[in-house]
């Protein structure tokens, strides 16, 4: 796909410069992306999409600034938003060439990841509400963490999914019961981390330093396993990862058998973006809780 003229004359209005070249990346489920020259020979990434709600790569832009601010850990660096003319909204980031991962890069995610938690978080949210995919994310803040859990994070997507017809009356029965004993589930109390919130492995890239860099974040403050539990959940990530986070920042006993609980969050999600393919995984997860 070329870049479309509306979007070329919107950058040049927002960095002051033209476009030289322009190469069509992978962008996720949601955007179109490019990889783009501008006069001068920087390059940039810059993604698109066409019926973004107004705040969209506002929220994008906002998460990663408070990545950013607790120093831990790279995230790419944010040029600018806007719109074009004809309400296409768009987002530039600074461009970072890629190298594959190795045992060291591994260990600096998890040292890092770690870092990033402990920095921690003013409370259980955020200062606004932000997007997880495309589905609005509440972020209001709670005065303790199952709280927060139960109604910003669960009960939404669960009366989402309920809405859409995608949960039968089984499993709308074992999710309460989940909700009604929250407290039983839920480990040892712990300060609010500063939480990617939406940590997979097509959401952090090792840069030809070697160094990680976490992308497309849905950040709040929250439980730190969450971010682990999604990490887990599918995948992608090396061994040493879990062994440098523990040791940097030792995790909390039965934190692992407090994974399925926060791949609760995820899965509904999944659900709710992608339909009944993610169920019988949900289901799945139901039953190593109930």
């Amino acid at each position: 796909m070329t870049l479309p003229n509306t979007l070329a004359s919107a950058l040049k209005s927002l960095l002051g410069r033209t476009v030289t070249q322009s190469h069509k990346v992978l962008g996720g489920d949601i955007n179109d992306a490019w990889k783009l020259t501008l006069k001068g020979g920087e390059r940039v990434f810059v993604k698109r999409q066409i019926a973004a709600p107004a705040d969209f790569f506002t929220a994008e832009a906002r998460g990663l600034a408070w990545l950013a601010e607790a120093g831990c850990i790279r995230v790419p660096q944010v040029a600018g938003h806007a719109r074009t003319e004809d309400k296409q909204a768009f987002l530039v980031l600074e461009w970072i060439e890629q190298t594959a991962s190795t045992t060291r890069s591994d260990e600096r995610l998890g040292e890092q990841l770690a870092a990033l938690h402990a920095y921690g978080a003013p409370c259980f949210g955020f200062e606004s509400d932000n997007y997880i995919g495309r589905l609005p994310q509440i972020n209001a803040s709670k005065p303790s963490w199952p709280d927060f859990y139960r109604d910003c994070r669960l009960l939404p997507q669960i009366e989402r999914a309920q809405g859409q017809d995608l949960l039968s009356s089984s499993l709308r029965r074992s999710l309460d019961q989940v909700i009604d004993r929250l407290a039983d589930y839920i480990g040892s109390d712990e300060a609010p981390a500063r939480l990617h919130g939406d940590l997979w492995s097509g959401n952090y890239l090792i840069d030809t330093t070697g160094a990680p860099c976490l992308i497309d974040p849905a950040v709040y403050g929250g439980h730190r396993e969450i971010d682990l539990a999604m990490m887990r959940l599918f995948g992608g990530f090396g061994p040493r990862v879990w062994e440098a986070y523990d040791a940097t920042y030792p995790l909390s006993a039965g934190w692992e058998a407090r994974l399925a609980l926060y791949q609760l969050y995820p899965l509904l999600v999944h659900v709710n973006l992608f339909g009944g393919a993610y169920v019988s995984q949900l289901q799945s997860v139901l039953r190593s809780l109930c």
